[in-house]
């Protein structure tokens, strides 16, 4: 084989080469698809997506770290037809009043931002790292709608203990956290740095000490899960 070939050859063979390489620094980004939640829908692992974390589609309220042991005041005991309130020695007695939370449907995890969103673009012909560093540290807590009737730590213990999963009441996102991740060629990567939350929806009631029940509620909560990037390409 000539000289000649010989370059002709090993040219062809380093092109091959750096296209192999730049295939598997694509694939290593991983699928652009994923949940709006960014998770992925086979593994539950977190991907790079292609839109902005999902904000509650429930009007929800933030519970206070403090507030997280306190039981919510429930309604009034309901007296037994034809006895007058406080006059009830036919009544059948149910003990004290209870308050009951029972979680139904475990949904996927939201993530809430603690920070601005920073970006990167990609101006060149091939892949290129983009590394983010949070800038601020924060602590999310739990967030429900209304009609619990237990303290948010009884509503976590429930949860837990039917989907085998940890939760906690607050989690917080700390300054300095980094990350690095490929961007694709004229490509811009998204970075949020904050908490997963997981949305679960339950029941929760009271029953009085006269066995009657207090109207049953659909309560949706969001409880933190783990910190973490949210990532997304656009």
């Amino acid at each position: 084989m000539s000289q000649r070939s010989h370059r002709s050859a090993w040219r062809k063979a380093t092109q091959i080469a750096v296209t192999v390489a730049a295939a598997t620094t694509l694939a290593a980004v991983g699928p652009a698809t994923a949940h709006a939640d960014g998770t992925d829908p086979a593994t539950d692992e977190i991907v790079i997506g292609t839109e902005a974390p999902a904000e509650p589609e429930e009007e929800v309220v933030d519970v206070p770290a403090g507030q997280v042991d306190q039981e919510p005041v429930t309604e009034p005991e309901v007296p037994l037809p034809g006895k007058p309130p406080g006059d009830k020695p036919d009544a059948e007695h149910c003990g004290g009043t209870t308050n009951v939370y029972t979680p139904q449907t475990k949904g996927k995890q939201y993530h809430k931002g603690v920070g601005a969103t920073q970006s990167n673009y990609n101006g060149t012909p091939r892949a290129a790292k983009s590394t983010f560093t949070s800038e601020v540290t924060g602590t999310v807590g739990v967030s429900v709608t209304g009609g619990l009737t237990v303290s948010v730590k009884a509503m976590l213990a429930k949860i837990e203990g039917k989907y085998d999963v940890n939760l906690s009441a607050s989690l917080t996102a700390k300054l300095g956290n980094k990350i690095s991740v490929s961007t694709p060629a004229k490509k811009t990567t998204n970075a949020k740095y904050g908490v997963f939350r997981l949305k679960n929806t339950g029941v929760s009631y009271t029953i009085y000490s006269n066995c009657r029940t207090s109207p049953k509620k659909t309560v949706t909560s969001y409880s933190p899960m783990k910190v973490g990037w949210y990532l997304w390409e656009s």
